[in-house]
């Protein structure tokens, strides 16, 4: 069954602890890229507040 393959495939995907690593998180502000790490608190706490646009999907007629 395809729950059992998602099971499966997630318990093989998963690492140890010493195996992981940070992602590192880029965004655009004015204009330019910058990673949110070098962000101050403020900035990264306005970061972490943001509300992302979803379009909403049209019914096809």
């Amino acid at each position: 069954m395809i729950t059992e393959d998602l099971s499966t495939a997630t318990a093989a995907a998963a690492l140890a602890e010493h195996e992981r690593q940070r992602c590192e998180v880029w965004t655009r502000v004015m204009g330019y890229h910058r990673p949110v790490a070098s962000f101050n608190v403020g900035k990264q706490g306005e970061h972490r507040e943001r509300r992302f646009f979803v379009e909403p999907t049209r019914a096809h007629a």
